[in-house]
């Protein structure tokens, strides 16, 4: 377009039936550009809309265990892990220590690394087992999914 004084640009903006908008204030004279505000905050908003449908949301699924879970209840909950991961979730596993079951600390972490071990080629460790006050947990992303293809 070209260089106007403030006024004969809301001029030609208002015959054009546009709004004038303010781009920098502190320049003097301020810059304006003449442009379809609305059209414009459409635009935006199409934009932002678009981009959070890219985004994909973390699912955290959690599994719980005692310090001395039996071999059925491991498999079952293995089972679900495995399911989980496959879905594309993160895995949460931890033991839970009741009362004077932390002196089993050890078989905890031997539990969550078995775990670890057997979920190698469904999930990758993202979190290795540390204590956080009663509970010893152990984090489990899904493997690509352009590997598993």
């Amino acid at each position: 377009m070209g260089i106007y004084p403030l006024e004969e640009a809301l001029k030609i903006a208002d015959e054009m039936d546009l709004d004038l908008v303010e781009i920098s204030p502190k320049a003097d004279p301020p810059v304006v550009k003449i442009m379809d505000y609305k059209k414009y905050l459409y635009q935006l908003e199409k934009k932002e809309k678009a981009n959070r449908q890219k985004t994909k949301k973390v699912v955290v699924k959690e599994i719980r265990f005692g310090p001395q879970t039996d071999d059925h209840d491991y498999e079952f909950k293995k089972r679900y892990a495995i399911k989980f991961l496959q879905e594309g979730n993160k895995v949460k596993a931890y033991v839970f220590f009741r009362g004077r079951s932390i002196i089993y600390k050890d078989q905890g972490q031997l539990l969550l690394l078995r775990l670890a071990q057997d979920l190698e080629e469904y999930g990758k460790v993202e979190q290795m087992p540390k204590m956080e006050g009663k509970k010893m947990i152990m984090m489990l992303a899904p493997l690509s999914t352009k590997k598993k293809k």
